[in-house]
């Protein structure tokens, strides 16, 4: 089938193309349709939604690893998800299942950051309506809009622990995506190397130190994400629900 096959000949992604700015609308016209009806959406039960949506994410994903393996683009150094963006869908699934808050904190940040630049300028070869546009679209976009429903719908909301928690989280996993890399010759989260094509990257300095320049930018666009989503003293709704961590 042409839709899944391996060549972006016929078909190749164009970057701002018709059905890139279509996705981009369809992006902005979701998340401000979450928060405009946010107070109907409370009072509808929306669990079943959740699931569903989160078993939709976990076949979109296998089919895309059986994809790579069928068209013979699986590779070891570069087809593991392990990337920021496949931790914020792995995030976002759990999130899901769950409602655990401790998910949310380091999903909406990931998510939010890590998902809209992919968005925006996507490393993509295939166009709509190929199976691989239609799993990075539906992917990225649930990267967003779920931590935002999560805070404008069932009221969660970052604590400045949160970025703390990110910057933990983020600490913990790198030595683990590092020791990974070695084994397979691979850049996951580009702590490896620099991509080769140009990129932020070139201006946070050479290698190793680009590292610790792209967290501490992290950090810094996760403490603006804090600020503009934490909870204001003069909120006039109710205080969000309770939920373990």
């Amino acid at each position: 089938m042409g839709w899944f096959s391996g060549s972006s000949k016929n078909n190749p992604f164009e970057m701002f193309s018709e059905s890139h700015v279509i996705v981009l609308a369809i992006l902005f016209i979701v998340s401000a349709a979450i928060f405009l009806f946010r107070r109907k959406l409370r009072r509808l039960y929306l669990r079943f939604v959740e699931i569903s949506l989160a078993i939709t994410l976990i076949i979109f994903e296998t089919l895309y690893q059986i994809w790579q393996v069928q068209n013979e683009i699986w590779n070891r150094s570069s087809s593991i998800p392990l990337e920021l963006c496949n931790i914020s869908l792995f995030l976002t699934i759990i999130l899901l299942f769950t409602r655990r808050r401790i998910f949310y904190e380091i999903l909406l940040f990931t998510g939010l950051l890590g998902a809209s630049q992919a968005l925006f300028t996507p490393i993509l070869s295939y166009d709509f309506p190929h199976f691989r546009f239609l799993h990075f679209f539906f992917t990225h976009l649930m990267m967003i809009w779920v931590p935002l429903y999560f805070t404008w719908v069932q009221r969660y909301r970052p604590t400045i622990w949160s970025v703390i928690k990110l910057f933990v989280f983020l600490n913990v996993l790198m030595p683990l995506i590092l020791f990974i890399n070695k084994l397979t010759d691979g850049n996951y989260m580009f702590l490896s190397r620099k991509p080769e094509s140009t990129s932020l990257l070139d201006y946070l300095g050479p290698y190793p130190y680009y590292i610790i320049s792209m967290e501490g930018l992290l950090i810094c666009l996760s403490l603006i994400v804090w600020l503009l989503f934490r909870e204001k003293s003069t909120a006039k709704e109710k205080k969000p629900k309770s939920f373990s961590n």
